[in-house]
């Protein structure tokens, strides 16, 4: 009786995870500039600039070497470089693939070898690198000695780490947010955060040059002791011969690395083992909904008029584009006169500037229904409903306007102490917003365009000239429609009687009511005969 031949089992190799998803992380990037030319030449562009950044920041920070405030430029810079790390998977979640760990929910992983790939496969990139350009000529800065070097070496690594980890744990820990429709309302407002943080930039940057880096020493004793700086603050400490302070900044940084990695490794845990409870939480009832919607309602002229304006409202809270060009004309409408006024170099006049920014908004009414627009077509069956749909719209925007720019305006004189051209700039505001409310509703009708509702794009393809168009057009239309209330201020200084410039506001006031109610009442019937063309074009986003 002769034996069978034992059977083996073949061997199979285990690739490590993570040069797994380095490679996938490598394969992303790839795929992803295969896509389109414009989308290959953006990436080029974007990589060559952000190379050229960095190469110049290095340089100029090892300029610095020597310099008595070359340890607060340092540590501040990176101290603002580990916020925008923070910052940015919450405003920009789609701009790394590999940033929704939900995605890998479905394969056999275990969350600390995931942890790992991660952390190194997160190291690919222009940002990375850009933080390692910083933090090295941070670190050639600052280093004297043999020992701040070595020092320096560490601290590099350490920043580094940090910034990625920091980024991955705010990432993971609010994904479920990210991914949801409040987090695509909150990724289209990094818009906003930019155009504010870079009137920030601007006006700290005027202050620093009148005042020098030395008002920046309190704040830099005490972010040199927050991590990731306070790992650079270390290489300082010891170029100054404080080892037992560089021994704890070093010992804060890597155990606020750790603490990082294992708040990362929680979430990671808790969205592979817990379902997701948004369908859930979609499927409860509405609370309260409908008590607002009538509470609303009853502030509301009744009829057709408040129908539209509460139509108008609803689309400014829950409309992601809607919501973002609001905030963002609120915004900037309050920063440009308000930061002008604070660094000394404004004007009274210049809170016009918010009526203005405000007023845009009027300008196509109808791309915001996009391809709903047909349910408000359906109600249009004369020119009447067409004048009563374009006056609830502009009603709707008043109520928010109004107020707001009048706001403006008090806060601007008050803080330029020039409280006698307050009716003045009142009465050109109101003349300014009533103007662009009447080119904004004949523009609606005439240059109507899509606005899509996915991306970061504000005009569909192959609309761009009409937007042009539209907005430029009805601007420079509207500055016209201004000129006999701006001819009547001029001529009240020029004759030395700005004693009556007072008068300006009733007339500024009532000019623009008078032109709203004709704009509306000229643009009334072009909306009802071209009814099918505004929901063609306002269809294609």
């Amino acid at each position: 009786m002769t034996t069978p031949p034992a059977t083996t089992t073949p061997v199979t190799s285990v690739t490590p995870v993570t040069s797994v998803l380095v490679s996938l992380k490598l394969s992303l990037l790839r795929n992803g500039l295969r896509q389109s030319a414009g989308r290959r030449a953006a990436y080029i562009a974007s990589v060559a600039v952000s190379l050229l950044f960095a190469a110049l920041q290095l340089l100029g920070l090892v300029a610095l070497r020597g310099n008595a405030h070359a340890a607060t430029l340092c540590v501040l810079l990176v101290g603002l470089l580990a916020l925008g790390w923070a910052v940015m998977p919450l405003f920009f979640p789609s701009g790394d693939e590999t940033l929704d760990p939900t995605r890998l929910v479905m394969l056999p992983l275990r969350p600390r070898p995931l942890v790992r790939a991660l952390l190194v496969a997160s190291l690919v990139g222009i940002g990375p690198l850009f933080t390692l350009c910083l933090a090295a000529g941070a670190t050639v800065a600052l280093a004297h000695g043999a020992a701040a070097a070595l020092t320096g070496v560490v601290a590099t690594a350490l920043a580094l780490l940090l910034c990625v980890a920091l980024a991955r744990a705010v990432a993971a820990a609010n994904i479920r947010l990210l991914t949801s429709r409040k987090g695509r309302d909150l990724a289209v407002l990094s818009g906003l955060v930019i155009a504010v943080g870079a009137q920030v930039v601007n006006f700290g940057a005027q202050k620093l040059g009148s005042s020098g880096l030395g008002t920046l020493d309190p704040a830099a004793d005490v972010v040199r002791w927050i991590p990731p700086a306070a790992a650079l603050g270390a290489v300082d400490s010891v170029s100054g011969g404080a080892y037992g302070t560089a021994a704890a900044q070093l010992a804060l940084s890597a155990a606020a690395l750790l603490a990082l990695l294992a708040l990362w490794q929680r979430s990671l845990t808790r969205l592979m083992t817990t379902p997701d409870g948004s369908t859930l939480a979609a499927a409860e009832p509405d609370k309260g909904t409908s008590r607002a919607s009538g509470a609303l309602g009853a502030l509301l002229p009744p009829g057709r008029t408040g129908t539209v304006m509460e139509r108008s409202l609803r689309y400014v809270w829950r409309d992601p584009k809607t919501k973002a060009a609001w905030v963002t004309s609120l915004a900037i409408g309050l920063i440009v006169p308000l930061f002008n006024a604070l660094q000394g170099t404004g004007s009274v006049y210049f809170a016009c500037f918010a009526a203005g920014m405000l007023g845009i908004l009027m300008y196509n009414q109808f791309g915001q229904d996009t391809s709903a627009f047909w349910m408000v077509a359906m109600t249009i069956s004369s020119t009447r409903d067409a004048y009563v749909e374009l006056r609830g719209r502009a009603l709707a925007l008043l109520l928010i306007t109004l107020p707001y720019a009048t706001l403006v305006t008090v806060l601007t004189t008050a803080l330029l102490g020039d409280w006698a051209a307050l009716p003045e700039v009142l009465g050109l505001s109101f003349a300014l917003l009533g103007a662009m409310l009447a080119t904004g509703a004949w523009s609606s009708a005439r240059f109507p365009y899509s606005i899509p509702q996915e991306g970061y794009k504000n005009v569909a393809p192959g609309q761009a000239g009409l937007a042009w168009i539209s907005i430029l057009g009805g601007m420079v239309a509207a500055a016209l429609l201004c000129a006999p209330v701006l001819a009547l201020a001029i001529w009240l200084h020029a004759s030395g009687a700005s004693s009556w410039s007072w008068v300006l506001l009733p007339l500024g006031a009532a000019y623009g009511a008078v032109v709203t109610e004709l704009g509306t009442r000229l643009a009334a019937p072009r909306v009802a005969r071209r009814l099918p063309e505004i929901l063609t074009a306002v269809s294609k986003g």
